[in-house]
């Protein structure tokens, strides 16, 4: 729509949400066609409330979704490809926290110690390998000296300015020059010769761990997962973060899609043109051309016309939900026959056509919303009876139905109350604190070790808001994950509310919330000279309101039964470590080896209010703040 503009171009990594990796293990072609599933049917659930995956093997059997449809919809996108696209930073974007690209340059410096190590090892083993095989080393003391030289020179400067240090293989340089001048192979030391276990892993870590910092590093420049128009290029795998390139227009495949049957990427049936749904055609005022450019474009004039009753009303029913926690169409991602009618299908209506009139504002939907009658409804009503014998599903909304906050409003919550919340907006993402054991879990990622979660060193970078918090795929804060955390590989049309044991754990025991309980009664205690009204002030800041007498008593007497009880004991202090030891098995070997990761952010890292540092008054406060923090009043919204 406006391809300089870098608000467009951010926007377009919706379509790069799904999981997508290719390495030189995966087909292209099935990974490309993968890539291009999860596209067309999280733009069919988001924006039109209907799943169309049902339609990429047959013909939908609920709903007027044929499968030349699907590849139709598949066909608007055959020419979108993958790339990190240079984004300038705007003038009122928050560049704050950039400075821990540190600690990124820290960890980039082992990688390179220890690969120049190895390689120094691979030189002084060469020797060895030529006297085993009693032939002359002459030649291949001629070519690396010849290849150190060259290494020498190139590394001091690089356009005129000192070159950033970077790692000159020489042993493998060396071996390649010989090849390329034609010397036999059995001439010269293979690779990786001498390596043991423990080499061959090093290794590993170490050169995959380069490769993956390359896109951790972006993270901080002016670059935005997106996408572009083009022909499919050819790549086996993907090594570093993909450009857009120079000949996108003309080089790589223009691929023409067609019916694949029963789903097989190599299943080629009937050839199909850009479209949309044919149900809904005759709304669609702008053809999809055939040509690499414009195709989303006209696509998504179809998908945002106010004549499309799919979108206007899939927008209103989830704005519904997320205020009432249920929609009014009862399956907010499925429309279809399958997916549960809607309860007040003249309200839906009239919200999409209000919608639609006050220019497709959100915060004017909102207001029409949270000002109405139902939203403001208690929780009981005067005749409980009636409404039980009118409306026994619950559906009228008579009384409004308590909605339990979402994982992350929980935690934003708690922050708010203790005030730590950080309300800064925009910014790379912050890390919060998450358990010690899943922060530190091995996880695999492009052929190595993940680095393990290390949270922001400061605590107003960690207790910022949680719609900015990291989302890793393989790995979820399991306070976030135990209240219902929806999974990053699909879209989910509501965020369910179970009540599981493990829930107790996580709010109760878990050292986050202990941490926001004593930051609580640390406040409580600064802003207030006695124990009612600190009391007081901790129902104020978690409930809204006073405490009742009875509820003031109760808790009174509780925190004094908890301080004698403290006075027995002096709480210690605790260390961040600064390593953790990662046990593998070499994928060339099948041998076992060990390597240390250090955590360098630790080695800055600043931490909440602790035990050892209040009174016991205060300690002993927190544990009612976590009650408070643990009751029903908290956790919904009434």
């Amino acid at each position: 729509m406006d391809p300089a503009n870098p608000e467009m171009i951010i926007a377009t990594g919706f379509l790069r949400m799904g999981p997508w990796e290719l390495t030189g293990m995966e087909v292209a072609k099935i990974a490309r066609q993968r890539f291009l599933d999860d596209v067309v049917n999280s733009v069919g659930e988001t924006f039109l409330a209907h799943s169309l995956q049902c339609a990429r093997c047959h013909d939908h059997k609920f709903d007027p979704v044929p499968t030349q449809d699907y590849y139709s919809i598949q066909a608007v996108f055959a020419t979108t490809q993958i790339g990190e696209r240079d984004t300038p930073f705007l003038d009122h974007e928050n560049t704050s926290g950039f400075d821990e690209r540190r600690f990124l340059e820290l960890r980039r410096e082992e990688y390179l110690s220890m690969l120049a190590m190895l390689d120094e090892q691979l030189i002084a083993a060469a020797p060895l390998w030529f006297q085993e095989k009693g032939l002359s080393a002459e030649v291949w003391n001629k070519t690396l000296d010849t290849v150190t030289e060259k290494a020498t020179s190139q590394s001091k400067t690089q356009n005129g300015k000192p070159k950033r240090r970077e790692f000159a293989e020489r042993f493998s340089a060396t071996r390649n020059l010989l090849l390329k001048q034609g010397t036999p192979e059995d001439q010269f030391p293979p690779k990786y010769f001498g390596f043991t276990p423990q080499d061959y892993g090093n290794e590993r870590v170490a050169r995959k761990g380069l490769e993956r910092l390359k896109w951790e590093m972006e993270r901080y420049e002016p670059y935005a997962l997106a996408v572009y128009s083009g022909r499919t290029p050819k790549v086996t795998s993907v090594n570093a973060p993909l450009r857009i390139p120079n000949n996108r227009l003309q080089d790589g495949e223009l691929e023409a899609t067609c019916i694949l049957n029963g789903g097989d990427p190599f299943g080629f049936g009937k050839a199909v043109k850009p479209g949309v749904l044919s149900v809904l055609g005759e709304i669609q005022t702008t053809s999809i051309p055939d040509g690499i450019e414009g195709r989303r474009k006209a696509f998504a004039e179809w998908v945002a016309s106010k004549e499309n009753p799919l979108t206007t009303r899939s927008i209103t029913n989830r704005i519904w939900q997320w205020h009432f926690d249920r929609a009014i169409a009862g399956n907010a991602n499925n429309f279809g026959s399958t997916g549960k009618r809607p309860t007040h299908p003249e309200l839906l209506d009239w919200l999409a056509q209000s919608f639609v009139e006050q220019g497709w504002s959100f915060k004017a939907m909102h207001r029409v919303i949270m000002n109405s009658e139902t939203y403001r409804s208690g929780t009981y009503h005067p005749n409980p009876e009636l409404v039980a014998e009118s409306d026994p599903l619950g559906t009228s909304y008579a009384v409004f139905k308590p909605r339990r906050l979402t994982a992350e409003e929980m935690r934003d919550a708690m922050l708010a109350a203790t005030g730590e919340l950080n309300p800064t907006l925009g910014g790379i993402p912050n890390r919060p604190e998450i358990n010690l054991e899943a922060a530190f879990q091995p996880r695999q990622v492009m052929g190595t070790f993940a680095a393990a979660w290390i949270p922001n060193p400061l605590p107003q970078q960690r207790h910022r808001r949680s719609i900015y918090s990291l989302k890793l795929r393989g790995l979820t804060d399991p306070l976030l994950e135990v209240f219902n955390a929806p999974a990053s590989d699909f879209s989910c049309e509501r965020r369910e509310s179970s009540t599981v044991t493990p829930q107790v754990f996580s709010l109760f025991n878990g050292q986050s919330v202990h941490d926001r309980a004593l930051a609580l009664a640390n406040r409580a205690i600064k802003e207030e000279q006695t124990d009612e009204k600190a009391i007081a002030r901790c129902f104020e800041l978690v409930y809204a309101r006073r405490p009742r007498s009875e509820e003031t008593q109760l808790c009174l007497a509780h925190w004094r039964a908890v301080q004698a009880m403290l006075n027995e004991s002096t709480p210690e202090s605790t260390r961040k470590p600064l390593e953790v030891l990662r046990d593998a098995v070499e994928e060339n070997t099948g041998e076992k080896f060990s390597f240390r990761e250090k955590l360098h952010a630790y080695s800055e890292y600043i931490s909440d209010l602790q035990p050892s540092s209040v009174d016991l008054r205060t300690l002993a406060l927190a544990d009612v703040c976590l009650v408070l923090f643990n009751s029903n009043e908290f956790a919904y919204v009434y």
